[in-house]
């Protein structure tokens, strides 16, 4: 299948999840991360505001904030994905292709090899296989920015529903495999 396919297949069967299904997941990989040993060692968060059926992680941006660690979320300006501190939820907007995201009006995460030692990089998909590979929404925004800000691959996870998962993707030259793939 191409990634077309696989990508409308697998949003189908992630639509698809009932309320108590997605309900369920998000509280799952909520406890999860808070156990994980980057969250935990995390000084820095850069997130992702769920939209549509992604997995919910509102709850956990939420406890990032209470635990004190800086947490931003991306904003899409043109071709390229930036990522702004955020103090609430309160603070998105709909933004590109109606995904919540902050006015970008606050301190933009600018990357270092040296923060990147004590930055946790979230990311959504749509599809994932056994061996890293994810497929996104087409458009490489997380590519691009994994490639300019090669440090935070090593402390990158994707998440998202067991659904999602396939078989085998096939990656093009320019994708870029997250560290590792939480799916619930």
């Amino acid at each position: 299948m191409t990634k077309k396919e696989i990508r409308n297949k697998v949003l189908s069967l992630r639509d698809a999840l009932s309320i108590e299904q997605r309900r369920k997941a998000s509280l799952l990989m909520t406890d999860r991360l808070l156990g994980h040993q980057w969250f935990y060692l995390s000084d820095t968060i850069l997130f992702f505001a769920s939209f549509g059926s992604e997995i919910a992680t509102d709850e956990l941006i939420l406890e990032a904030l209470r635990l004190g660690k800086k947490v931003y979320l991306p904003k899409v300006l043109g071709d390229e994905m930036y990522f702004y501190r955020v103090y609430s939820l309160d603070e998105l907007e709909k933004g590109y292709k109606g995904i919540r995201e902050p006015l970008g009006n606050t301190e933009e995460y600018v990357y270092s090899d040296e923060k990147a030692l004590t930055t946790l990089l979230m990311m959504p998909g749509v599809a994932f296989d056994p061996y890293r590979n994810r497929i996104g929404y087409g458009k490489g925004f997380y590519d691009r920015f994994l490639t300019t800000c090669s440090g935070l691959q090593t402390r990158s996870i994707a998440v998202g529903y067991k659904c999602q998962e396939v078989s085998k993707i096939l990656p093009d030259n320019n994708d870029v495999k997250p560290y590792q793939i939480l799916l619930f």
